[in-house]
């Protein structure tokens, strides 16, 4: 019994400390990748133009095809600050009655439905919405990792108070440098061969269902 017991210890501890931890900054990079995907000139495009002389060119992206103007790119840009801000205390209160991994696992799962969504948007106002959404599944993730590694990280191997502040910044400013800076080139390459901003979107859905699984299976 006491074999077990121990035995279930260790397996977590070691659940807890390098997996998780490599697990989260995965999925935290392939958050700001996503932001950056939608802004970035491959999908985003540019709009339909006509020149002095009555000559006009096709747009491209997303901006092409639904004919957006200015003021709605922008709107299209940060909708998911919508569902992020709605949702983030709507998870954090659930956690004290719910798994955090469950909810992890849920809030991932809406992320990949709504990406889905917005690779088969057919107008401006669908994939607003879709956009909307997914910040309700960032939400999941942005407001329970960091108290849940708080809560299980060995006491022992916790940064310093001293130190959290710079922690902080160091890591604030290495998601930015890691996730949205290369995320516009890297789909400016997948967008260069494909020629499709759906199919690029799409794309991100295959890196988001096994993540969504793995909150689901894992324990806590």
């Amino acid at each position: 019994m006491a074999t077990s017991a121990s035995s279930d210890v260790s397996s977590n501890q070691s659940w807890f400390t390098p997996l998780l931890l490599v697990l989260f900054c995965v999925i935290h990079l392939i958050n700001y990748m996503d932001r950056g995907v939608i802004s970035s000139n491959g999908v985003n495009g540019i709009p339909k133009t006509c020149g002095a002389h009555g000559m006009c060119t096709s747009g491209s992206g997303i901006q092409g095809q639904f004919k957006l103007t200015n003021f709605e790119d922008g709107i299209l840009s940060s909708a998911f600050m919508v569902g992020l801000l709605l949702a983030c205390p709507i998870f954090a209160s659930l956690s004290k009655r719910i798994n955090p991994f469950r909810l992890i696992g849920v809030g991932l799962s809406i992320w990949t439905l709504s990406v889905i969504g917005c690779g088969f948007s057919f107008n401006f106002w669908s994939i607003v919405v879709c956009r909307m959404i997914v910040g309700v599944g960032e939400a999941s993730f942005i407001s329970l990792a960091a108290p849940f590694i708080y809560d299980n990280a060995p006491a022992h191997k916790c940064v310093r108070p001293s130190l959290r502040p710079l922690s902080m910044a160091m890591s604030t400013v290495a998601i930015h440098i890691f996730g949205d800076v290369p995320s516009s080139p890297l789909v400016g390459v997948l967008e260069d061969h494909l020629n499709n901003w759906r199919k690029t979107t799409l794309i991100l859905t295959t890196i988001f269902f096994p993540a969504a699984i793995i909150w689901f299976i894992g324990k806590c």
